[in-house]
């Protein structure tokens, strides 16, 4: 089996091979991200010294010619489209999170259309698609985008299932909740409070921690797209999430547990994110119910994982930005 990862120099990219590399039956796996291919403590060593695994510099949007080629000459039985722009301050410069997460997905999928080789294209939706609902919202619910991230994530859904619908094309789409692992930037949660603590540095504490969300560990999402691309079904939405969500404080507080260190001496008040959804639940029970998934890491695991990896790449890390800045 031949798998094409998109936007896989992404942490969560990174992940998924891993587990696909896994696997006597994968032959071969091709990622593409736009930039040049970072160093150990972010690629985590994924592919190294297995001739099955490569990676090419290339950008969705800006080179999608070239990718194009670059397929027709590969022949994916997997196509898995991680590439976004992802980050809440996309009211800023929003044409940029539409240039590539709707424009730039449409044109790679038309593209395909008549790629008999293509047994199926996953896309990496998002949870943020549903809004601030108080209870674990279905694939069915109505959703309630708040955000022009989330809308161009919901738009490239509907996109997807009108290929479907119309054109038999061959693709699901995967709506996780948030993830953390090895290897992610350290403008997210997880790894900036654990290299803030393991650093001796005041974390700074957003709103109170008040904000719930569910953080998964990015090792079970692997495993839900593996699953996924071997399900033999098509023209699915499966959300894939944690049971319940934690405050920020809360993930705050396993984090400070994890350090030995004590929450009150480990956090500064800071201000509310602008516009912060209040809490993001998905319902995961379709994909259990169809194809046998669920999560099995632990916060405490998942961030016990995470921590060894900090404290491993501290120096190199300590030399990373804390905050996003946005590309093209």
């Amino acid at each position: 089996m031949r798998y094409l990862i998109i936007g896989g120099a992404g942490i969560f990219a990174i992940h998924t091979i891993k587990e696909i590399l896994s696997h006597k039956e994968t032959s071969k796996v091709l990622s593409i991200g736009r930039n040049p291919q970072r160093s150990n403590a972010f690629t985590l060593g994924v592919g190294d010294g297995d001739d099955r695994y490569s990676y090419r510099q290339m950008h969705l949007k800006f080179e999608i010619d070239f990718l194009t080629d670059l397929i027709d000459e590969f022949k994916p039985d997997f196509i898995v489209n991680f590439a976004a722009l992802a980050y809440a301050t996309s009211w800023h410069k929003s044409s940029r999170y539409y240039d590539t997460n709707v424009t730039a997905v449409s044109q790679l999928c038309e593209f395909l259309y008549d790629k008999k080789y293509l047994k199926q294209f996953l896309q990496i939706g998002s949870s943020e698609i549903y809004g601030p609902y108080d209870f674990p919202a279905k694939e069915d619910e109505k959703p309630n985008p708040t955000s022009p991230y989330a809308i161009s994530k919901l738009a490239a859904d509907y996109h997807m299932l009108s290929l479907y619908n119309r054109l038999g094309f061959p693709t699901n789409i995967i709506r996780p909740c948030n993830c953390y692992g090895s290897g992610q930037l350290l403008y997210r949660l997880v790894p900036k409070a654990l290299l803030y603590g393991i650093t001796n540095q005041k974390f700074p504490l957003e709103g109170g921690g008040q904000a719930k969300k569910s953080y998964m560990h990015a090792t079970d999402l692997a495993r839900a797209i593996y699953m996924i691309l071997h399900s033999n079904k098509l023209g699915k939405v499966y959300n894939a999430g944690v049971e319940k969500p934690s405050t920020i404080k809360k993930i705050t507080e396993t984090i400070a547990s994890h350090l030995k260190i004590k929450f009150e001496d480990f956090i500064i008040d800071a201000k509310a994110r602008e516009a912060e959804d209040s809490q993001y639940w998905i319902d995961s029970s379709l994909i259990k119910k169809d194809i046998g998934w669920e999560p099995k890491i632990s916060l405490e695991e998942g961030v016990e994982e995470t921590a060894n990896w900090v404290i491993k790449n501290k120096e190199e890390l300590l030399k990373e930005p804390f905050t996003f800045t946005l590309r093209a």
